[in-house]
């Protein structure tokens, strides 16, 4: 039991040290599509001042976070879909399908990994 908290504990560290990117995606754009999707009404998003949800997790550190959803690997082929469409992704996720397309999604990870 020690080893695999250890085990655990050191990935989940490796994790928080990765640096993220989305080289095709526009970071400046991110959080112009999140207002317009209506991110905000779930989660608290930096940089939004209203809304200020709380039925989701804040997105501000998902760059340093080791799982997405109920525990996707964090990694841009994985959040870009689920940002589109989180059911399909993650069954049994609260997040709902979003209107945004593989553009804007790419554009939002690129935003919240700088975040």
């Amino acid at each position: 039991m020690v080893v695999m908290t250890l085990a655990l504990a050191a990935c989940s560290g490796a994790a928080e040290t990765q640096t993220r990117t989305v080289p095709s995606g526009d970071p400046d754009r991110g959080l112009q599509i999140m207002s317009e999707a209506g991110c905000g009404a779930c989660h608290e998003v930096p940089g939004l001042d209203w809304p200020r949800g709380q039925v989701g997790p804040p997105l501000s550190g998902m760059g340093g976070r080791a799982l997405i959803g109920s525990g996707l690997p964090n990694r841009p082929e994985n959040l870009i879909p689920y940002l589109i469409n989180a059911p399909a992704v993650d069954p049994g996720s609260a997040m709902p399908p979003m209107p945004i397309t593989e553009e804007e999604a790419r554009d939002v990870a690129a935003w919240l990994y700088e975040h």
